[in-house]
Protein backbone atom coordinates (compact mmCIF):
# COMPACT_ATOMS: atom_id res chain seq x y z
CA UNK A 1 0.00 0.00 0.00
CA UNK A 2 2.64 2.65 0.44
CA UNK A 3 4.28 1.80 -2.97
CA UNK A 4 0.89 2.69 -4.38
CA UNK A 5 0.86 6.01 -2.51
CA UNK A 6 4.45 6.61 -3.44
CA UNK A 7 3.66 5.85 -6.80
CA UNK A 8 0.81 7.94 -6.98
CA UNK A 9 2.78 11.10 -6.19
CA UNK A 10 5.96 10.13 -7.87
CA UNK A 11 3.77 9.51 -11.59
CA UNK A 12 2.63 12.62 -12.28
CA UNK A 13 5.72 14.27 -11.21
CA UNK A 14 7.63 12.10 -14.10
CA UNK A 15 5.12 12.80 -16.83
CA UNK A 16 5.10 16.65 -15.97
CA UNK A 17 8.65 16.35 -16.11
CA UNK A 18 8.71 14.13 -19.37
CA UNK A 19 6.87 16.52 -20.59
CA UNK A 20 8.71 19.81 -19.76
CA UNK A 21 11.63 18.29 -21.44
CA UNK A 22 9.61 17.28 -24.16
CA UNK A 23 8.63 20.99 -25.02
CA UNK A 24 12.14 22.49 -24.16
CA UNK A 25 13.66 19.96 -26.72
CA UNK A 26 11.02 21.06 -29.53
CA UNK A 27 10.76 24.89 -28.99
CA UNK A 28 14.61 25.58 -28.22
CA UNK A 29 16.65 22.67 -30.43
CA UNK A 30 14.34 20.75 -33.11
CA UNK A 31 12.19 22.98 -34.52
CA UNK A 32 15.08 26.13 -35.00
CA UNK A 33 17.38 23.33 -36.70
CA UNK A 34 14.45 22.94 -39.02
CA UNK A 35 15.35 26.85 -40.13
CA UNK A 36 17.93 26.68 -42.45
CA UNK A 37 18.06 30.24 -43.05
CA UNK A 38 15.86 32.48 -41.05
CA UNK A 39 15.47 35.45 -43.42
CA UNK A 40 13.90 33.50 -45.86
CA UNK A 41 11.56 31.58 -44.06
CA UNK A 42 7.97 32.18 -44.67
CA UNK A 43 5.26 32.21 -42.70
CA UNK A 44 4.07 28.51 -43.73
CA UNK A 45 7.23 27.27 -44.01
CA UNK A 46 7.71 23.55 -42.22
CA UNK A 47 9.20 24.91 -39.02
CA UNK A 48 6.50 26.91 -38.45
CA UNK A 49 3.69 24.71 -39.52
CA UNK A 50 5.54 21.72 -37.31
CA UNK A 51 5.60 24.25 -34.17
CA UNK A 52 1.73 25.07 -34.63
CA UNK A 53 1.08 21.11 -34.45
CA UNK A 54 2.84 20.71 -31.75
CA UNK A 55 1.72 23.45 -29.62
CA UNK A 56 -2.07 22.33 -30.36
CA UNK A 57 -0.99 18.72 -29.57
CA UNK A 58 0.50 19.77 -26.48
CA UNK A 59 -2.13 21.84 -25.08
CA UNK A 60 -4.86 18.98 -25.65
CA UNK A 61 -2.83 16.17 -23.92
CA UNK A 62 -1.83 18.94 -21.31
CA UNK A 63 -5.73 20.91 -20.86
CA UNK A 64 -7.11 17.18 -20.44
CA UNK A 65 -4.67 16.13 -18.18
CA UNK A 66 -5.74 19.20 -16.04
CA UNK A 67 -9.03 18.12 -15.75
CA UNK A 68 -9.65 14.35 -15.74
CA UNK A 69 -7.37 15.91 -12.36
CA UNK A 70 -10.25 18.45 -11.64
CA UNK A 71 -13.22 16.36 -11.83
CA UNK A 72 -12.57 13.73 -9.81
CA UNK A 73 -15.45 11.09 -10.06
CA UNK A 74 -18.48 11.89 -7.41
CA UNK A 75 -17.85 10.17 -4.12
CA UNK A 76 -21.14 8.06 -3.66
CA UNK A 77 -19.92 7.01 -0.17
CA UNK A 78 -21.89 9.99 1.28
CA UNK A 79 -25.66 8.83 0.13
CA UNK A 80 -25.08 5.15 1.57
CA UNK A 81 -24.80 4.00 5.48
CA UNK A 82 -20.99 2.84 5.48
CA UNK A 83 -20.66 2.92 9.08
CA UNK A 84 -21.01 -0.26 9.82
CA UNK A 85 -17.78 -2.69 10.32
CA UNK A 86 -19.26 -5.59 7.71
CA UNK A 87 -20.16 -3.02 4.94
CA UNK A 88 -16.83 -1.21 5.30
CA UNK A 89 -14.92 -4.57 5.23
CA UNK A 90 -16.68 -5.39 2.05
CA UNK A 91 -15.75 -1.65 0.74
CA UNK A 92 -12.06 -1.94 1.52
CA UNK A 93 -11.62 -5.16 -0.29
CA UNK A 94 -13.21 -4.30 -3.24
CA UNK A 95 -15.25 -7.80 -2.99
CA UNK A 96 -18.58 -5.81 -3.27
CA UNK A 97 -20.66 -2.69 -4.24
CA UNK A 98 -24.07 -2.01 -3.05
CA UNK A 99 -24.64 -1.65 -5.93
CA UNK A 100 -27.52 -3.36 -7.16
CA UNK A 101 -28.68 0.19 -7.92
CA UNK A 102 -25.68 1.34 -9.10
CA UNK A 103 -23.53 -1.14 -11.07
CA UNK A 104 -19.67 -0.60 -11.36
CA UNK A 105 -19.04 1.46 -7.89
CA UNK A 106 -15.81 0.73 -5.89
CA UNK A 107 -13.88 2.00 -3.12
CA UNK A 108 -10.36 3.10 -4.04
CA UNK A 109 -8.19 2.75 -1.35
CA UNK A 110 -5.70 5.40 -2.54
CA UNK A 111 -8.71 7.48 -3.43
CA UNK A 112 -10.48 7.35 -0.01
CA UNK A 113 -14.10 7.98 -1.83
CA UNK A 114 -17.03 5.41 -3.41
CA UNK A 115 -17.11 6.19 -7.35
CA UNK A 116 -19.92 5.54 -9.51
CA UNK A 117 -18.78 3.22 -12.91
CA UNK A 118 -15.15 3.34 -11.72
CA UNK A 119 -12.65 2.13 -14.58
CA UNK A 120 -9.79 2.39 -12.99
CA UNK A 121 -7.20 4.54 -10.69
CA UNK A 122 -4.56 6.11 -13.08
CA UNK A 123 -1.39 6.68 -11.22
CA UNK A 124 0.04 9.15 -13.96
CA UNK A 125 -2.70 11.86 -12.85
CA UNK A 126 -3.16 10.39 -9.54
CA UNK A 127 -6.84 9.97 -9.60
CA UNK A 128 -9.79 7.66 -10.44
CA UNK A 129 -11.15 7.58 -13.73
CA UNK A 130 -15.09 7.00 -13.63
CA UNK A 131 -18.10 8.77 -15.08
CA UNK A 132 -17.01 12.36 -14.83
CA UNK A 133 -13.53 12.65 -16.13
CA UNK A 134 -13.74 9.55 -18.96
CA UNK A 135 -14.33 11.29 -21.78
CA UNK A 136 -11.17 13.75 -20.70
CA UNK A 137 -9.12 10.86 -19.95
CA UNK A 138 -9.74 9.19 -23.34
CA UNK A 139 -8.22 12.90 -24.88
CA UNK A 140 -5.39 13.07 -22.80
CA UNK A 141 -4.36 9.42 -23.73
CA UNK A 142 -4.79 10.84 -27.68
CA UNK A 143 -3.32 13.59 -27.84
CA UNK A 144 -0.42 12.04 -25.38
CA UNK A 145 0.26 9.37 -28.01
CA UNK A 146 -0.25 11.83 -31.32
CA UNK A 147 2.44 14.28 -28.96
CA UNK A 148 4.79 11.82 -28.71
CA UNK A 149 4.92 10.34 -32.60
CA UNK A 150 4.93 14.06 -33.08
CA UNK A 151 8.32 14.56 -31.28
CA UNK A 152 10.02 10.89 -32.52
CA UNK A 153 9.66 12.24 -35.88
CA UNK A 154 11.25 15.32 -35.38
CA UNK A 155 13.72 14.10 -32.82
CA UNK A 156 14.42 11.30 -35.79
CA UNK A 157 14.82 13.97 -38.31
CA UNK A 158 17.24 16.32 -35.96
CA UNK A 159 19.34 12.91 -35.38
CA UNK A 160 19.54 12.14 -38.85
CA UNK A 161 20.87 15.53 -39.85
CA UNK A 162 23.27 16.03 -36.59
CA UNK A 163 24.94 12.51 -37.04
CA UNK A 164 24.37 12.37 -40.81
CA UNK A 165 22.69 8.93 -40.79
CA UNK A 166 19.40 7.78 -42.96
CA UNK A 167 16.50 5.76 -41.25
CA UNK A 168 15.68 4.66 -44.54
CA UNK A 169 16.18 0.88 -43.49
CA UNK A 170 13.79 -0.12 -41.19
CA UNK A 171 16.59 -1.59 -39.01
CA UNK A 172 18.02 1.41 -38.62
CA UNK A 173 16.12 2.85 -35.32
CA UNK A 174 15.97 -0.84 -33.66
CA UNK A 175 20.12 -0.83 -34.21
CA UNK A 176 20.08 3.02 -32.90
CA UNK A 177 20.59 2.52 -29.18
CA UNK A 178 23.31 -0.22 -28.99
CA UNK A 179 24.96 1.29 -31.64
CA UNK A 180 24.55 4.80 -30.33
CA UNK A 181 25.47 3.79 -26.59
CA UNK A 182 28.65 1.73 -27.88
CA UNK A 183 29.49 5.42 -29.28
CA UNK A 184 29.19 6.97 -26.13
CA UNK A 185 31.18 4.88 -24.41
CA UNK A 186 33.91 5.38 -27.10
CA UNK A 187 33.80 9.30 -26.44
CA UNK A 188 32.41 9.80 -30.57
CA UNK A 189 28.93 10.69 -29.23
CA UNK A 190 28.15 13.99 -27.12
CA UNK A 191 26.13 13.25 -23.82
CA UNK A 192 23.29 15.63 -25.72
CA UNK A 193 22.71 13.94 -28.47
CA UNK A 194 22.81 10.56 -26.37
CA UNK A 195 20.21 12.07 -24.52
CA UNK A 196 18.39 13.23 -27.42
CA UNK A 197 18.71 9.43 -28.71
CA UNK A 198 17.17 7.94 -25.41
CA UNK A 199 14.37 10.18 -25.69
CA UNK A 200 13.19 8.83 -28.98
CA UNK A 201 12.86 5.72 -27.57
CA UNK A 202 10.98 7.28 -24.49
CA UNK A 203 8.81 8.89 -26.87
CA UNK A 204 8.50 5.40 -28.46
CA UNK A 205 7.09 3.85 -25.53
CA UNK A 206 4.86 6.65 -24.05
CA UNK A 207 3.04 6.85 -27.34
CA UNK A 208 2.32 3.41 -27.88
CA UNK A 209 1.36 2.61 -24.22
CA UNK A 210 -0.90 5.88 -24.40
CA UNK A 211 -2.54 4.82 -27.55
CA UNK A 212 -3.39 1.19 -26.56
CA UNK A 213 -4.73 2.56 -23.54
CA UNK A 214 -7.12 4.81 -25.61
CA UNK A 215 -7.89 2.15 -28.29
CA UNK A 216 -8.27 -0.31 -25.58
CA UNK A 217 -10.74 2.23 -23.22
CA UNK A 218 -12.84 3.08 -26.50
CA UNK A 219 -13.40 -0.76 -27.35
CA UNK A 220 -15.11 -1.23 -23.76
CA UNK A 221 -16.61 2.09 -24.09
CA UNK A 222 -19.05 0.54 -27.07
CA UNK A 223 -19.18 -2.32 -25.37
CA UNK A 224 -21.15 -0.41 -22.29
CA UNK A 225 -18.70 -1.96 -19.81
CA UNK A 226 -15.35 -0.51 -17.46
CA UNK A 227 -12.53 -2.04 -16.59
CA UNK A 228 -13.07 -2.72 -13.08
CA UNK A 229 -16.85 -4.74 -14.43
CA UNK A 230 -14.56 -6.86 -16.72
CA UNK A 231 -11.74 -7.66 -13.96
CA UNK A 232 -14.93 -8.50 -11.40
CA UNK A 233 -16.52 -10.68 -14.30
CA UNK A 234 -20.20 -8.28 -14.15
CA UNK A 235 -22.83 -8.71 -16.76
CA UNK A 236 -23.57 -5.67 -18.04
CA UNK A 237 -26.89 -4.79 -20.07
CA UNK A 238 -26.61 -4.45 -23.62
CA UNK A 239 -27.17 -1.47 -25.40
CA UNK A 240 -26.88 0.16 -28.48
CA UNK A 241 -22.94 0.81 -29.31
CA UNK A 242 -24.16 4.97 -29.82
CA UNK A 243 -25.56 5.41 -26.74
CA UNK A 244 -22.49 4.11 -25.29
CA UNK A 245 -20.44 6.57 -27.18
CA UNK A 246 -23.32 9.34 -26.70
CA UNK A 247 -23.06 8.60 -22.81
CA UNK A 248 -19.08 9.49 -22.32
CA UNK A 249 -18.16 11.88 -25.44
CA UNK A 250 -22.32 13.71 -25.37
CA UNK A 251 -23.56 15.09 -28.03
CA UNK A 252 -20.86 18.31 -28.84
CA UNK A 253 -18.16 15.59 -29.15
CA UNK A 254 -16.72 17.34 -31.86
CA UNK A 255 -16.09 20.37 -29.55
CA UNK A 256 -14.52 17.95 -26.80
CA UNK A 257 -11.92 16.70 -30.07
CA UNK A 258 -11.02 19.70 -31.15
CA UNK A 259 -10.45 21.79 -27.19
CA UNK A 260 -9.65 20.49 -24.25
CA UNK A 261 -13.29 21.08 -22.29
CA UNK A 262 -15.58 19.98 -19.12
CA UNK A 263 -16.64 16.13 -19.30
CA UNK A 264 -20.37 15.90 -19.35
CA UNK A 265 -22.66 15.08 -16.13
CA UNK A 266 -22.72 11.60 -15.37
CA UNK A 267 -26.32 9.65 -15.84
CA UNK A 268 -26.53 9.24 -12.20
CA UNK A 269 -25.92 12.81 -11.37
CA UNK A 270 -28.14 13.66 -13.92
CA UNK A 271 -30.89 11.47 -12.01
CA UNK A 272 -30.41 12.81 -8.79
CA UNK A 273 -30.89 16.24 -9.53
CA UNK A 274 -34.27 15.43 -11.31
Amino acid sequence: MLVLRLLNVVAPAYFLCISLVTFVLQIFVFIPSMFRDPSTTSLFSPALLHGALFLFLSANALGNYVLVIQNSPEDLGKDFNLGKGAEVADWLDGSRSPGSALPGTHFCRLCARVTQRHDHHCFFTGNCIGSRNMRNFIMFCLYTSLACLDSLVAGMAYISATLSMSFADPLAFLTLLPHSISQFFSGALLSSEMFVILMLYLWLGIGLACAGFCCHQLLLILRGQTRYQVRKGMVVRARPWRDNLQEVFGKKWLLGLLIPVQNVESSYHRQKEK
